[in-house]
């Protein structure tokens, strides 16, 4: 049976805003259903790194409180502290950012709580008896929540090759020890002949696994933990991931956390997908390079399978715009795969479904 996935695209006039739009996708993809007075409702959302600003507006997110509220519900907005050293690896510097993000109360109308608390050890352990996890860490205050609404910025992603729902739900809230869980099978190796000695990548790394060796980066692997931030962080791409394992691998540890994180929530989630500035990288990095496509729409379901597909499909549909990352490859088919060659993104999809998360099949219904 095919799930059905709500979709409205990026006109607006004086009748109808796009603000209006996200209320209208909220009613219509059943978001009300799922909804009860009194209800702790975890709005989950990604804040933006510092510097970074492809994540959804605080305006939109506004109206989907909202809505939370008219139904009697208690929104809170929420995210899990990285593992990487940046602008929200504390609930303090994390809190702080996201206000800078425009994410304060009197915008959102809705408190903000850090996922697993001050430094990121406040979890539950969730048990899925899975392929690569028996339990996962999932962060305590979305693990505690009656309901969740997740809202995503859809876009590539140097890991899995693209960031939807289960990646917003999986690494989001798995807590820091649970992001390196994740991350274990992920190797960075330097290319001296690029490197040109900067030292960004020292300075984001939380393990302290980098030093200069002759001018040139060297990264430690005993002390190496794995969350790739130092690839996207290198200005003169001269690190690269050598996967001594099958990236598959990480999708499928992804997918088992997104499961996780929303096993106890008993058909008490939404998802709200926002493909707009589709960005090659993820919205931890402290940038936001041009986008490949053009803004498409937003789109909502409660399936996350089917919603990450939906999203994939509309973006490969799209003619890729001058001046990005992929400007001058032609008529590109699979804008992930030609983004991120080494990486299948299906696999993340396949296991999802696998797994019983959702179903690949989907009805695209337009309001």
């Amino acid at each position: 049976m095919n799930a059905k996935v709500y979709f409205t695209d990026m006109r607006a006039g004086h009748n109808q805003s796009m603000l209006d739009k996200v209320e209208k996708l909220f009613v219509r993809a059943g978001l009300r259903e799922i909804i009860a007075p009194g209800d702790l409702v975890a709005v989950k959302l990604h804040f933006g790194e510092r510097g970074n600003t492809g994540y959804v507006r605080p305006q939109f997110v506004r109206r989907i409180v909202d809505k939370v509220k008219e139904l009697g519900g208690k929104p809170f907005l929420t995210d899990g502290n990285t593992l990487y050293k940046g602008s929200r690896t504390d609930a303090v510097d994390h809190l702080q950012t996201a206000v800078e993000n425009g994410f304060a109360y009197a915008v959102v109308g809705a408190p903000l709580v850090i996922a697993d608390g001050l430094t990121g050890k406040e979890y539950v352990n969730v048990q899925i008896n899975r392929k690569h996890f028996n339990e996962v860490k999932i962060c305590s205050s979305a693990c505690h929540a009656d309901a969740m609404i997740a809202v995503t910025h859809f876009k590539g992603h140097e890991l899995v090759g693209f960031g939807g729902v289960i990646k917003n739900l999986g690494m989001g809230l798995g807590s820091r020890s649970g992001k390196l869980m994740m991350h274990s099978d992920v190797h960075p190796v330097v290319s001296a002949d690029k490197c040109k000695g900067c030292e960004r990548c020292g300075q984001w790394c939380p393990a302290g696994a980098i030093s200069m060796e002759h001018k040139v980066s060297f990264i430690d692997p005993g002390k190496c933990i794995g969350c790739g931030e130092c690839t996207v962080t290198c200005p003169a791409g001269a690190i690269q991931i050598d996967w001594q394992s099958d990236p598959d691998l990480m999708q499928e540890k992804i997918v088992e956390y997104a499961e996780g994180a929303i096993k106890n929530k008993n058909g008490k989630c939404g998802f709200i997908t926002f493909v707009t500035q589709v960005t090659p990288d993820c919205d931890c990095c402290g940038f936001s390079d041009a986008p490949l496509v053009r803004d498409i729409g937003i789109l909502a379901s409660r399936d996350p399978v089917a919603l990450d597909q939906a999203c994939i499909d509309l973006v490969n549909r799209e003619k890729v715009l001058p001046g990005s990352r992929l400007a001058g490859k032609g008529d590109v088919q699979d804008k992930f795969l030609a983004l991120y060659p080494g990486i299948d993104w299906r696999r993340q999809l396949d296991y999802a479904e696998e797994i019983g998360l959702g179903t690949k099949k989907y009805e695209l219904i337009g309001c």
